[in-house]
């Protein structure tokens, strides 16, 4: 008959009645017949997947409702599946022409059971040749005794799973056989239901209850479609197995032990086994949007030009908005505030000092040269080289091109990126040695899979859930965990310690009591491309010289730490995305270590880095915004590189320190902070002084008892050749901008070291030090365009103020009450005076360039003393050069200072020329700089007043 003599439908209708022998001919028919068998997809081809009793829907116990792609094709699998115990040596060696002639040997159906024509499963084996079917009737079929299984048979259950139990004790001695719909119990004398320690054995839709299925090499398996109630899976050295569809329940220990290196002694059925798991796994493919809503956020980072008004990460929605936010708004946008700022600035001045009217007692000024003498006023903001380059430069090239450089450093990769990129990472994805674990329900239970002894694991596409653990793997162990959904364990999700390594990527790791992933004692994994939130505890916890590469993944909302690294842990940590976290992004501390790069960390509640009591990472070209505290604590006895960071919009400080740390700060971008840029305290911390979970009150026993310096081959293990040591703190070569108060506030009772930073723009003072008890020394910055005094120094403070550049802030240049230097700087263009003594002050001003336009040059009050000499003073607009009161000549002297008077354009011009306008900087750009014998000088900070009490951060004053 022609397909076109009927309508398509009609025909449809007509097959759908046929068994699938007959649907197999009529396919063979011609093409338009098989274009019509295909087409039975949703109707025929899904009834007879579903009506067949050896197999459960394709997607169970996963998503039973969600449809295959297609019916037949699943059917076809699950056929050829239940097949390969048939295919064993001899027929694979046998040629595939002669194949055709061999003569295929009848198989016999042997009944068992009540009136059937075998009593018992012994007796029916007894009786069986070699690939026979025994069917088993309904009802108990029990076996008082070890069962030995030396013939390859078929076991099947007749009607429904559930029909048919067998309590018995199987023990296989031959090279294959298959169990099929049959509900498994343990015999009275033992608990294990099923061995075998050579041949291929074959579980399809059967229940295993109260009792244990047992796997020795060269022996193997392969389960699909099972229940393992209070039941579980033991395999020992095994070198290929493949548990596919399987639902784990109640176990009373892990579900699945896989022990031992997978033995080179290869089953028959290795071969079909690979070919099988090759064929059904799954391309490495992103989340479903439909089933994991934050996959949805496609691209973080691809909207950093769009305007975008909040600093908001909406979980879920198509596109999250923080990068877009920091980028274009905080990085493009600087510039045109910087403009904005200065005009402001400008209009305050005028405002405040109105200009000089033509009676003025100034007769060396006329009314041309008035105008020169307002070009004497710009000139220096044209003309020292830190201030113009990062006041104007900076903020316009330098912040573009951190903007590209987020960009294309910052984005999320996916997992196929990420495999493109690292091969080790892409072997690891692509190896099937072991125990294979695909489309799993682990729930309700203690333990999901146990990897120990070089044992080696490979888990796609399965769910752990309620389980006190889904997965542990220690002693020189591998697992391999790709897609897998891991939540609500009652402890930590996965589970790595005492050398174990493996693979973990694109998973869905949530709502765990403890870690979402716990690396600890020697561990090594890689860690890529995951989702790890709404944890109670940490996201993730390296301890106890454990390592890793944590890279390209999302994490978020969890209680604790996004990533928590203490007692020696040194993972590498880039790429990744820590926002929204209750506490700290990263946390690092009790002395351990890593390198931290390339991070977006932002939105977290308490410091977007927390370094404290030894840590000691390296922070490296990070962006941290938006947190709701600071950007980055270094708390008592803290240590770390922190380099070519952006901290931006904060609403604690940018940096805050203790005096107790040890930080080196260099070369970051601290700006829009809404209290200091960079701020140092001396007050110790006292144990209460942590958020929940940031502190001790995790257990980490064992990790404590071990960690220490002296037994770990680890720890000199060597940082980048690139960072040197320091004996005193750093603040170095960073931009501090824009911030809400002072940009450096200090408060410390050690030793600091700050060098050529440039401190603008800020909405207080440019460097504020209340408190030093020993040398705090300032050298080679760029301090101008500050609301207030470019410096301050409090009554007791030791101070060195050297080759630096003070330009245009809104007050005094340097306003000190404390003793110290004062040498070499340029002093210019100041709101009002440019130095001014007050109180006890003492000393030595030497060398200086000063100006002030509106106010005298030097001003001398209280009880100041000291020397003031060979310095440059030029003349304002009101003739005031050094205001010095009588009652303390003695004390302070004053001598051989050179006072000029500008007459010309030419003269002002030449102001700031020989030597050119400091700071200067070696190479002439913002390069590395030595203090005197050769050592880096370095620097802390402390923390504003404004919204905090008793002087402590907020970080303290909430606790």
């Amino acid at each position: 008959m022609e397909a076109g003599s009927l309508p398509v439908e009609l025909w449809q209708l007509i097959l759908s009645y046929l068994r699938l022998p007959d649907l197999g001919r009529c396919s063979l028919v011609c093409r338009a017949w098989y274009e019509l068998v295909l087409s039975l997809d949703r109707t025929r081809w899904r009834q007879l997947c579903l009506s067949c009793l050896e197999h459960r829907h394709p997607n169970w116990p996963i998503q039973p409702s969600v449809e295959p792609r297609s019916w037949r094709d699943t059917f076809k699998q699950h056929y050829l599946a239940s097949k390969t115990w048939t295919k064993t040596t001899q027929a694979l060696e046998s040629s595939n022409c002669l194949s055709l002639f061999q003569r295929r040997k009848g198989r016999r159906r042997l009944c068992v059971g009540t009136g059937a024509e075998f009593s018992s499963l012994r007796a029916a084996l007894a009786a069986a040749n070699p690939y026979d079917r025994l069917v088993l009737l309904p009802g108990v079929h029990e076996e008082q005794s070890e069962v030995l299984l030396k013939v390859p048979v078929e076991v099947v259950g007749q009607g429904k799973l559930g029909n048919v139990a067998l309590l018995a004790s199987i023990n296989q001695h031959c090279p294959t056989a298959r169990l099929c719909n049959v509900v498994l119990m343990p015999a009275r004398f033992t608990s294990v239901l099923y061995k075998t320690t050579s041949g291929y054995v074959q579980f399809d839709n059967c229940n295993f209850e109260s009792g244990q299925l047992q796997i020795h090499a060269p022996g193997t398996c392969q389960v699909k479609f099972c229940t393992f109630s209070q039941s579980s899976i033991h395999l020992r050295s095994v070198a290929l197995c493949v548990l596919e569809n399987c639902e784990f329940i109640s176990s009373e220990n892990a579900s699945v032990t896989v022990e031992g290196y997978p033995s080179s002694d290869r089953n028959w059925a290795c071969k079909h086994l690979a070919m099988l798991a090759k064929s059904c796994a799954a391309s490495v493919w992103e989340p479903d949007p439909a089933v994991c809503p934050v996959a949805r956020q496609e691209g973080w980072g691809e909207s950093l030009l769009e305007p975008v008004r909040t600093c908001e990460i909406v979980v879920g929605e198509e596109r999250s908005s923080f990068i877009s936010t920091v980028g274009a708004q905080a990085l493009l946008g600087s510039a045109q505030e910087d403009t904005e700022f200065r005009g402001n600035l400008q209009a305050a001045k005028e405002e405040e000092y109105p200009a000089l009217d033509s009676n003025s007692s100034d007769s060396d000024l006329s009314s041309d040269d008035e105008e020169d003498a307002q070009v004497a006023y710009k000139l220096p903001d044209q003309a020292h080289s830190l201030s113009h380059t990062l006041a104007d430069v900076m903020d316009s090239r330098l912040q573009s091109n951190r903007l590209h450089a987020l960009q294309t450093d910052l984005k999320l990769k996916s997992l196929q990126q990420e495999l493109q990129q690292d091969k080790e990472a892409q072997s690891l994805a692509s190896s099937l040695q072991g125990c294979i674990i695909r489309q799993c329900l682990f729930r309700d239970g203690k333990g999901g899979i146990l990897i120990y002894s070089r044992g080696q694991a490979k888990l796609e596409g399965s769910i752990f859930r309620d389980l006190t653990y889904a997965v542990r793997c220690i002693q020189n162990s591998k697992v391999i965990m790709l897609r897998n959904d891991i939540h609500h364990c009652k402890a930590s999700g996965i589970f790595l310690r005492l050398l174990a390594g493996g693979l973990i990527a694109d998973n869905n790791i949530h709502s765990n009591s403890e870690a979402g992933v716990d690396i600890r004692k020697g561990a090594n994994p890689l860690v890529l491309c995951n989702k790890i939130h709404s944890g109670l505890r940490s996201g993730i916890v390296v301890v106890g010289n454990g390592k890793g590469i944590i890279r390209s993944n999302q994490i978020y909302g969890n209680k604790e730490a996004g990533i928590y690294i203490l007692y020696n842990g040194n993972p590498a940590v880039s790429g990744n995305h820590i926002f929204q976290g209750l506490a700290a992004g990263i946390a690092v501390n009790e002395n351990g270590r890593g390198q931290i790069t390339g991070n977006i960390i932002c939105e977290n509640q308490w410091g977007g880095v927390d370094i404290r009591h030894g840590g000691d990472p390296i922070l490296r070209n990070n962006l941290i915004s938006c947190g709701y505290s600071d950007g980055v604590v270094v708390g008592e006895r803290g240590k770390g590189l922190i380099e070519g960071n952006t901290i931006y919009g904060n609403k604690g400080c940018g940096v805050w320190m203790m005096s107790s740390s040890l930080p080196h700060l260099i070369n970051n971008q601290i700006s829009r902070n809404s209290i200091y840029g960079v701020a140092l305290f001396c007050r110790k911390d006292e144990a209460g002084d942590y958020p929940p979970g940031q502190g001790g009150s995790e257990s980490f026993q064992e990790e404590r008892e071990g960690a220490g310096g002296e037994n770990d081959p680890d720890s000199e293990e060597e940082y980048p050749a690139t960072r040197h040591p320091i004996s005193v703190a750093l603040v170095e070569l960073n931009s501090i901008n824009h911030n809400g108060a002072a940009g450096l506030h200090i408060k410390s009772s050690e030793a600091l070291n700050v060098i050529a930073n440039v401190i603008h723009a800020n909405r207080d003072g440019g460097v504020a030090v209340l408190q030093s008890s020993q040398l705090t020394r300032i050298a080679n910055n760029s301090i101008c365009c500050n609301s207030r005094e470019g410096v301050l120094v409090e009554a007791e403070c030791q101070v060195e103020l050297r080759g630096n550049g003070i330009y245009e802030n809104s007050s005094h240049g340097i306003i000190s009450k404390g003793e110290g230097v004062i040498e070499e700087n340029d002093i210019i263009s100041n709101h009002r005076c440019g130095l001014q003594l007050l109180q006890a002050a003492d000393m030595k001003v030497t060398k200086n360039r000063i100006q002030s336009f509106r106010d005298y040059g030097i001003a001398l009050f209280d009880e100041a003393k000291g020397l003031v000499q060979d310095n440059l003073i030029f003349q304002g607009r009101s003739k005031k050069f050094i205001l010095r009161p009588m009652s303390n000549a003695e004390d302070c002297i004053v001598q051989d200072n050179v006072l000029l008077t500008f007459k010309k354009r030419f003269d002002m011009e030449c102001m700031l020329i020989n030597p050119p306008a400091r700071p200067h900087i070696g190479g002439g750009a913002l390069g590395s700089c030595t203090a005197a014998g050769g050592q880096r000088v370095s620097s802390i900070t402390t923390r504003v007043d404004g919204g905090c009490h008793n002087h402590r951060s907020i970080f303290c004053t909430i606790l």
